[in-house]
C-alpha cells in the first residue's frame, strides 16, 4: 500500500522537474493525472492480476495533510492506481525568474548584457520613477566648457560635457555579485535606467554630440551610484548691454533646472570637487573669458496649478566676457580716422577746384557710412546711443564740416568785391567775410554826410572870423590822389595846417570841411580799417582749416577715449 507521504513526495519532485525545465505551472482549477505503480515486496508467490476493482481506479487527492485514501489489498498484488490532484495556486503565477537577486546566488559568471537585464528587469526596476528616497534626491553636477562662441546678437555657442552623479539603491548589486566591477555603457544603458531630466532655462536650441551615435556615457558602481555623462552643443540667449560698445564687458550664465521634480523630490547640487572645469586652450574669437562662479537656487514654475506647479532646484554656471578691440580698432577706427584725415586734403586744393574737392568729400562720407554699416549690421536694434555710435557722430561731423569748409570758402572765391575790415585779425576777417557789404554801406553813409557839409562851410568862409576860419581849416577832410600805377585804396586823413583853398592842384589834394565832433570820431574809427581781395580771404580761410581741424580732431579723441576708460 503506497502512505501519504510517498505520493506528497513524488507530487512535490514532479513540480520542481517541470519548473527547471521551463514548464508551465497549471493554472487554477486544472486537473492534473498522476499515475503511479506501487510495487509490494517480491515474495516467491505467483503474481496474479489486480482485481478489477482496483485497475484505473481514481482518488481524489486534495492538500489536506491529514487525507491518505483507503484501498484494501492484499500483499501479492500490484496497485496501479492513478491519482487525480487538484493544484490550487494563487491567481498570479510566481514566475522564479523574477526572484529577489539575493535569493538566485552568486551571478559573478553572467555577461554583462545578462547581468544588466536581470538587474533593471520591468519586474524588478521601475524606470520611470525615481530612486525612492526618505529626502528629496540629492543629484550632482558637474561640467566640462570646451569651446564658447558668439553666435549671433545676444547669443552663444557652447560646447559642453556634463556629468550626473547620483545614489540609486535599486541598482546596488554588491552582495550578489562581489566580483564585479563598474558596469559602464553607453546609450543602451542609459534606456535602462532612471536619469533625471535637466532643461536649460535659457536656451534657444540643444543637442547631444555624437558621430555614430549620441556621446552618453553611463557608469553603475557596486553600491549603486550612478554616474550619467553626455556631451552637448548649446545655443543660448545673453542678454547684453552694449551702451560702450565695443569696449564693453558682459556676464552671461547658463541655468539648468529640473523639469519634472520639484524642490520636495530632487534637488540639485554642483559637485563638491571641480564643479566647473574650463578647457586651457579655450580660445574665443571676440571675447575674453575673465571670471566664472557657481550659483543655486530655487525658482519658481511658470504656473500656479498643475503637474508643473511649485519651485524647483536650479543651478547656473556665470561667467564674465570682455570683448576684444583689437578687431574694432584696426578694421573700424583706424580706417575711420584715415578718412576723416583724407576728408582735410581739400584745404590744399585750390577754392575754385569745385570737382575734386566735391567727389573727395562726399566719397569720404560715403565710404565712412559703409564702414559703419559693416559694424553694426549683425548688433540688435536697440534704443540708447552706443559708444560706436557716438564716434560716428563725431567723425562724420568733421566730415561733414569739412565740406561744408569747401562750400563756403568756394562762395568767397567768387565774390568780385573786395572784402573791408577792422583789422587784419582772424575775428573781423571772419566777419568781413560773412558780411563784407556793412562797412562799405558805413563808409559810403559818413561819406554822403560829409558831402553835405562842404556846401554849407563854403557859403560862410567869409562872414567868419580869422579864428573860426582857422578851426573850420584844422577839421577838413584830405583826398589825396596816387598815381596809377599804385592800384591801391585812396586813403582819408585830417589836413592840418593847410591853406584856404579847398583844392591844390600841385598835390592833387581835395579838402572836405567836416563838423569838429564828427571829424574827431570819424577819423579815428575809419583810421585802421583795410581790405582783402576774396581769394586772399579763402585762402586764409584754407589755411586756417589746415590747423584747425586736426586740433579739433585730436580734442574729441582725447575726450572720447577718456570717457571710454575712465567711465
Amino acid at each position: 500500500m503506497v502512505s501519504v507521504p510517498v505520493v506528497r513526495t513524488v507530487v512535490f519532485t514532479v513540480v520542481i522537474f517541470g519548473v527547471f525545465c521551463n514548464i508551465s505551472p497549471p493554472v487554477y482549477g486544472q486537473l492534473t493525472t498522476v499515475s503511479i505503480t506501487a510495487l509490494p515486496p517480491i515474495v516467491n508467490q505467483p503474481v496474479s492480476p489486480a482485481p478489477k476493482k482496483y485497475q484505473n481506479a481514481t482518488i481524489p487527492v486534495t492538500s489536506e495533510p491529514n487525507y491518505s485514501p483507503s484501498i484494501s489489498s492484499t500483499e501479492n498484488e500490484i496497485y496501479s492506481t492513478t491519482w487525480t490532484t487538484i493544484h490550487t495556486t494563487p491567481k498570479r503565477p510566481v514566475d522564479v525568474s523574477c526572484l529577489p537577486l539575493h535569493l538566485m546566488g552568486e551571478m559573478d559568471h553572467l555577461t554583462q548584457e545578462e547581468f544588466t537585464s536581470k538587474l533593471t528587469d520591468s519586474c524588478r526596476y521601475d524606470r520611470l520613477i525615481k530612486p525612492t528616497t526618505p529626502s528629496p534626491l540629492e543629484v550632482d553636477m558637474q561640467i566640462d566648457l570646451t569651446h564658447i562662441e558668439s553666435s549671433e546678437a545676444q547669443q552663444m555657442k557652447s560646447y559642453i560635457l556634463v556629468q550626473l552623479g547620483y545614489k540609486d539603491s535599486r541598482l546596488k548589486y554588491d552582495t550578489f555579485s562581489p566580483k564585479r566591477g563598474n558596469i559602464q555603457g553607453e546609450e543602451p544603458l542609459r534606456n535602462k535606467i532612471w536619469i533625471p531630466h535637466l532643461t536649460v532655462r535659457n536656451e534657444r536650441e540643444s543637442a547631444v554630440m555624437g558621430l555614430d551615435g549620441k556621446d552618453i556615457f553611463v557608469q553603475i558602481k557596486p553600491d549603486g551610484e550612478v554616474k550619467y555623462s553626455y556631451r552637448m552643443t548649446l545655443t543660448f540667449y545673453c542678454w547684453m548691454n552694449l551702451k560702450k560698445f565695443p569696449f564693453d564687458y558682459q556676464i552671461c550664465g547658463i541655468t539648468w533646472i529640473s523639469w519634472s521634480y520639484d524642490t520636495t523630490n530632487l534637488r540639485l547640487n554642483w559637485a563638491k570637487l571641480n564643479p566647473v572645469q574650463i578647457a586651457r586652450n579655450l580660445h574665443l574669437t571676440e571675447f575674453v573669458l575673465d571670471s566664472s562662479w557657481t550659483e543655486s537656487s530655487t525658482l519658481p514654475a511658470s504656473f500656479s496649478t498643475g503637474g508643473l506647479a511649485g519651485n524647483y532646484s536650479a543651478l547656473t554656471f556665470k561667467f564674465k566676457l570682455r570683448r576684444e578691440i583689437g578687431y574694432y580698432i584696426m578694421d573700424y577706427f583706424l580706417p575711420s580716422m584715415f578718412l576723416v584725415a583724407t576728408s582735410w586734403v581739400t584745404f590744399w586744393l585750390q577754392a575754385d577746384a569745385s570737382a575734386p574737392r566735391a567727389v573727395l568729400g562726399t566719397s569720404t562720407m560715403l565710404s565712412f557710412i559703409t564702414l559703419n554699416g559693416g559694424l553694426t549690421k549683425n548688433l540688435p536694434k536697440v534704443s540708447y546711443i552706443k559708444a560706436s555710435e557716438v564716434w560716428f557722430l563725431g567723425c562724420s561731423t568733421f566730415i561733414f564740416c569739412s565740406m561744408a569748409e569747401f562750400a563756403f570758402v568756394n562762395v568767397i572765391w567768387r565774390r568780385r568785391k573786395q572784402v573791408e575790415m577792422k583789422k587784419p585779425s582772424s575775428k573781423h576777417i571772419l566777419i568781413g567775410a560773412v558780411t563784407p557789404s556793412l562797412a562799405r554801406k558805413h563808409v559810403r553813409r559818413a561819406g554822403s554826410f560829409n558831402s553835405l557839409h562842404k556846401s554849407r562851410s563854403c557859403t560862410s568862409l567869409e562872414e567868419k572870423s580869422e579864428n573860426e576860419k582857422q578851426d573850420y581849416q584844422n577839421n577838413y577832410l584830405t583826398v589825396h590822389s596816387f598815381p596809377t600805377s599804385i592800384q591801391s585804396v585812396p586813403t582819408i586823413r585830417i589836413a592840418n595846417g593847410s591853406s584856404d583853398e579847398l583844392i591844390d592842384l600841385e598835390d592833387s589834394v581835395t579838402t572836405i570841411p567836416v563838423p569838429e565832433k564828427l571829424g574827431r570820431t570819424n577819423g579815428h574809427a575809419h583810421q585802421g580799417w583795410t581790405t582783402m581781395t576774396p581769394h586772399e580771404v579763402a585762402n586764409w580761410i584754407d589755411k586756417k582749416s589746415r590747423i584747425a581741424f586736426p586740433v579739433g580732431f585730436i580734442i574729441f579723441n582725447l575726450f572720447y577715449w577718456t570717457f571710454v576708460y575712465a567711465l
